[in-house]
């Protein structure tokens, strides 16, 4: 599929704008540049804080049920635009078809919960006497939108997670300003003007353009933005925290997901649903399953059918409609995970299936026999690639599965409620997956980890929590 390339721009106070620089977006599977688009210089990304400050005013007041038909509308207008955009993801993201056209419809869904919770953000009554100096008094407290929110998104979910950030933004009456990956921005750009032609006024949401140590450093900076919503890696985002100052800060780090396999799964449902939480989006989704723990009964059973499922994925063009892996974002990063995979196996670790590189393509993966201070196990590979742990104790499994420095996601395949709520218990991280992996995620539940996996929540609801501040009632009659 070859498509000329086309010039993009940028969103800045409700007027689409170019720049001096621009950046080309790849086709990840061919290579060849299906568009340009500007990087924000410094002065653009002060116009667009500066035309978002501006339109916070008018749009905070906003009432609820305007904010929410705004809402309502760009999500039937992606609707509508559905399958156009996932072939856009398609190719920008080197995204499988199923796996784009279904991040479409989360993305929708995600959309349509912000413009349902934009009619529900209230606060509560307090109940002043539960002091004897509150006596006499009424009290009670509002929700009222932080200001301007600097979203910055990753790539591997170039709309879903763009509107997870906007979407509760917007319902809560914030203005915006986003900085999409510079691998990905097409996407966005795209639900930008999906946005504007919903109806949001100019200035509300804004869209700039580049490389995170400028444009985004830039943003996160700047005095006049009330809070930070990031996605992305550790390191990053410990520096976000370092320069972004007295503003509230959301970050969504990653992980390096853990799953246990009991002796009572259902291996039929258990080996299906391992396959494609290992390997879809080539593994570069922040719950992908990463470590694979299973029980010493049926390590062997598993295994075999693990490897029959895995051979049966096909590689290749991600437009084509059965396709299952395509190209990672990068070769460099399908370099750095082939690098990962030959210093496990200098180490001791086996391969069962994998470990070969064309390009960008990484072939799904499998490895035994690894150790918990290897790279694969210990770090966040994200790449299509999953290790199998035998293990004999379910105790020993759940303390393996917490010894990470992540705590994002984790899943847990028993029939024992007992167990099941012992992993609960056991196990730091914002999520625990009872017989399904730690991929699953549905987009109105609080998602969010602990450790070094981040700060804060997202989900619609939580993330307008987090764009929001309390403000405290008291009246004395």
């Amino acid at each position: 599929m070859h498509t000329p390339e086309t010039p993009r721009r940028l969103l800045v106070a409700g007027r689409w704008v170019t720049d001096a620089e621009s950046m080309p977006v790849i086709d990840k599977y061919t290579g060849e540049t299906i568009a340009a688009v500007p990087v924000a210089s410094a002065e653009t990304v002060d116009r667009a804080v500066a035309a978002a400050c501006e339109a916070f005013p008018v749009y905070s007041r906003t009432p609820a049920h305007e904010r929410s038909r705004i809402l309502e509308k760009a999500a039937s207008l992606l609707e509508s635009n559905s399958e156009e955009i996932a072939a856009l993801i398609c190719r920008e993201v080197g995204k499988p078809w199923k796996y784009s056209i279904g991040e479409v419809s989360r993305s929708i869904e995600t959309i349509r919960f912000s413009a349902e919770e934009a009619k529900r953000i209230h606060g509560e009554t307090v109940p002043m006497d539960a002091s004897a100096t509150g006596e006499g008094r009424m009290g009670f407290y509002l929700r009222s939108p932080v200001g301007v929110v600097a979203a910055i998104t990753p790539f591997n979910f170039p709309l879903n997670l763009v509107a997870h950030k906007v979407g509760p933004a917007l319902a809560a009456g914030n203005a915006v300003v986003l900085k999409p990956a510079s691998t990905t921005p097409l996407t966005a750009l795209r639900l930008g003007e999906i946005i504007q032609e919903a109806g949001l006024p100019p200035g509300v949401l804004n869209i700039v353009a580049g490389p995170g140590g400028t444009v985004g450093d830039r943003l996160v900076s700047d005095p006049r933005v009330a809070k930070v919503s990031f996605t992305g890696s550790p390191p990053v985002g410990e520096a976000i925290i370092r320069k972004a100052g007295l503003k509230k800060v959301t970050l969504e780090l990653g992980n390096n997901s853990g799953t246990i396999i009991e002796p009572d799964a259902n291996l039929d449902e258990a080996v299906a649903r391992c396959v494609m939480s290992a390997f879809a989006n080539s593994g570069q989704v922040c719950i992908s399953l990463q470590r694979l723990y299973l029980h010493r009964d049926i390590t062997e059973e598993f295994t075999k059918r693990f490897l029959d499922a895995t051979a049966r994925l096909k590689v290749g063009n991600p437009l084509d409609r059965d396709c299952d892996i395509g190209p990672m974002i990068g070769e460099a990063e399908a370099i750095r995970a082939e690098s990962w995979i030959s210093e496990a196996a200098a180490g001791g670790a086996r391969v069962l299936i994998g470990g070969r590189r064309d390009g960008a393509v990484l072939y799904p993966t499998v490895l035994t026999d690894i150790r918990p201070d290897m790279k694969v196990s210990c770090g966040e590979v994200f790449a299509p690639l999953v290790s199998l742990c035998p293990y004999d104790r379910f105790e020993d499994a759940v303390r393996m599965v917490d010894e990470s420095a992540y705590g994002l996601q984790a899943g847990i395949y028993t029939k024992d409620i007992r167990k099941a709520l012992y992993a609960v218990d056991q196990i730091n991280a914002g999520g625990i997956m009872i017989n399904d992996t730690s991929i699953f995620r549905v987009d109105h539940m609080p998602y969010g980890g602990n450790k070094k996996s981040g700060l804060g929540r997202e989900g619609v609801r939580f993330a307008i929590e987090e764009m929001t501040n309390i403000k405290m009632v008291v009246i004395k009659p």
